[in-house]
């Protein structure tokens, strides 16, 4: 039996080569990078809210360019959430120890 996808992605495009991807990739990393620069350009010049425009442009097209790097951080997003608010209940749980033992000490000294 044999497995047939019935799907394609754009990876998969019958006219595009990999060095027609490779082409792509390049270019959306001089644009990004570019971008970038642009921004800090235009944010030294004392243009904010353009070069707030052009860094967030900037990004958004870096950000494509790393689509894996992305994935993966997205997917782990939740375990760290997860550990800060473990570290963050540890840290209430400590607060509130040395609170109550802060009373206990107000008490001994009859304050």
């Amino acid at each position: 039996m044999v497995v047939v996808p019935l799907t394609k992605g754009a990876k998969d495009s019958v006219g595009a080569t990999p060095a027609d991807n490779e082409k792509s990739a390049n270019w959306i990393r001089i644009a990004a990078a570019s971008t970038l620069a642009a921004s800090g350009a235009l944010l030294i010049t004392g243009n904010r809210r353009a070069g707030l425009l052009t860094a967030v442009t900037g990004t958004a097209l870096a950000l494509i360019d790393q689509q894996d790097s992305l994935c993966a951080w997205w997917n782990a997003l939740p375990g760290y959430l997860e550990r800060i608010d473990e570290v963050l209940g540890r840290a209430q749980n400590a607060v509130e120890d040395l609170s109550a033992q802060g009373q206990n000490l107000r008490r001994a000294f009859g304050k």
